[in-house]
């Protein structure tokens, strides 16, 4: 089995390996936005993101995998039939709440897609937690509420949610999106080049 393909990928994540959740987003995070967009079509974008959707949808799924959710999880074609069923119903959800804020009706937020059939592998939820703990430790604790958005973001709120719970614009909620971005991609945490603008 080519370590490159799918299918080693996928038996990486299910054995705990961290690493193979980068490479299965690498691959299919383009893929999943276009089926969210799809489903979002018409939508208020101020209230409804297809990037939401997918990070929503990836974050669900990593869960997922970590509870032993899937009794057949192997190849792409198994990956796909599970990605584009959870695409849409983060998309539709997604739909409903813009709908409900537009009639200023109470939100409410669905758990999980999946309810894992026994409690999370103790390593793999570790390793996950980790992870979390490392993208988000790359953040200044400072004032502009970064790791606060980043955890929200992470958890599947869109950004007019993140706006309304931390007192901000939804223009300055989604540049703070885009500075953390910024310092999540810089290697090993290394500080934001010179002139990448922070005042957000």
């Amino acid at each position: 089995m080519s370590h490159g393909s799918v299918t080693y990928w996928l038996g990486r994540l299910q054995a705990g390996d961290p690493a193979s959740a980068k490479q299965l987003w690498d691959r299919y995070y383009v893929r999943v936005v276009r089926v969210a967009r799809a489903t979002l079509r018409g939508a208020d974008r101020r209230v409804a993101d297809e990037e939401d959707v997918a990070l929503a949808a990836f974050n669900s799924f990593y869960r997922a995998v970590a509870g032993g959710v899937f009794e057949r999880l192997e190849d792409r074609s198994d990956l796909w039939q599970v990605l584009v069923p959870l695409t849409s119903r983060k998309a539709t959800d997604q739909r409903r709440r813009a709908g409900a804020m537009k009639r200023g009706a109470a939100q409410t937020f669905e758990g999980d897609d999946f309810l894992p059939g026994r409690d999370p592998d103790p390593q793999l939820a570790a390793m996950a937690a980790e992870e979390a703990a490392t993208l988000l430790g790359r953040l200044p604790d400072d004032d502009l509420d970064l790791r606060r958005i980043a955890v929200m973001k992470l958890e599947g709120f869109s950004a007019a949610e993140i706006g309304a719970a931390c007192g901000c614009s939804l223009r300055t909620v989604e540049r703070r999106i885009c500075l953390i971005r910024k310092f999540w991609e810089q290697p090993d945490g290394r500080p934001l080049p010179a002139g990448t603008p922070t005042q957000v």
